[in-house]
């Protein structure tokens, strides 16, 4: 017994930092999950889709843009860990009255909270406004990016940001 006490003492932070960095990745994963999730369903269904950042209420969620239907039923939400700090990176959010693709300017609940979102238009392709980056960070201070590819067609995670 008290060998298996001298074990779990000894290996007990050692676990802890593993989960908390499983937290992270785990995290980063589910988001990248949601990007594509939002490119997919805007090319399938023709309409654009946003993808929403709620760093105060530590939430996020993918929702169709509101000129297409107010109530979208496939709109999804997800809770941040509460450890975890997400902070937009490269914010090009141009929020002219005007939109570039030609369709209504109606802002989503996100937008009219001034939330940053990542948008996606309707044949599936990242609109120029959209974030370049989000740096998601734990409590150790480890962090993983959720970055734009080179070809800037989708998102992916990496190690750094350049």
């Amino acid at each position: 017994m008290a060998l298996l006490v001298i074990v779990i003492s000894i290996s007990g932070p050692s676990l802890a930092n593993f989960f908390r960095g499983r937290t992270l990745d785990s995290e980063a994963r589910r988001l990248l999950s949601l990007t594509h999730a939002g490119q997919s369903r805007a090319a399938s269904e023709g309409i654009p889709m946003r993808l929403w950042l709620d760093m105060d209420r530590h939430t996020y969620g993918l929702q169709q843009d509101p000129s297409w239907g107010q109530q979208d039923p496939k709109a999804i939400d997800f809770a941040l860990d509460k450890d975890l700090q997400v902070r937009i990176v490269n914010d090009n959010r141009p929020r002219a009255s005007a939109s570039r693709t030609g369709l209504p300017s109606t802002q989503s609940n996100a937008a009219q909270r001034n939330l940053p979102e990542i948008r996606f238009l309707p044949d599936g392709s990242i609109d120029d406004g959209s974030p370049r980056a989000l740096r998601m960070s734990d409590r150790s201070g480890t962090t993983l990016w959720l970055a734009q590819a080179t070809n800037r067609l989708s998102y992916e995670i990496r190690q750094t940001y350049e």
